[in-house]
């Protein structure tokens, strides 16, 4: 059995915008994160349509290994995910249901790195320092607030 917690979250209100870090977002089954671009069907991506677009999750650990083993520094902000977690094995997830703050996900697929990230962030080489790590997309299967500090562990 695991029990992770909630590091930060995060939105965008609009596609290419500046993440935002609140004190809490909302997760809104079948919708997504309150307030998002992909709430909003205004994401980049936001024609690939389905339960993959509506929360990102993705884990501390990796942004702590890529500053050590490749020197870049990323925030939760810059990886562009609206959760980020620590002890919490996402690449497990796929096809599992979890709960994270209030809110209970079910893990639809492991997120792709790509170059669009590279280029709205600014940071060279991240999307090459995420292949094979680069989070979970997940489903909203009962929503609700997610927080800081909040458990993310088996449902």
């Amino acid at each position: 059995m695991w029990k992770g917690e909630v590091v930060s979250v995060h939105l965008a209100p609009a596609a290419a915008a500046p993440m935002e870090s609140p004190d809490e977002i909302r997760l809104i089954e079948g919708a997504g994160v309150e307030g998002d671009r992909y709430a909003k069907g205004e994401g980049t991506f936001s024609k690939n349509e389905g339960p993959h677009r509506e929360v990102t999750l993705f884990e501390q650990e990796v942004m702590d290994t890529i500053a050590r083993d490749q020197g870049i520094q990323v925030t939760g902000a810059d990886v562009r995910f609206n959760i980020i977690t620590r002890g919490a094995p996402l690449h497990h997830l796929v096809g599992k249901t979890f709960r994270v703050g209030g809110t209970t996900l079910r893990g639809v697929r492991l997120n792709d790195p790509c170059k669009h990230l590279e280029r709205t962030v600014g940071v060279p080489g991240i999307a090459d320092a995420l292949i094979n790590r680069c989070g979970l997309n997940a489903e909203i299967i009962a929503g609700g607030a997610v927080r800081p500090g909040d458990p993310a562990e088996e449902a």
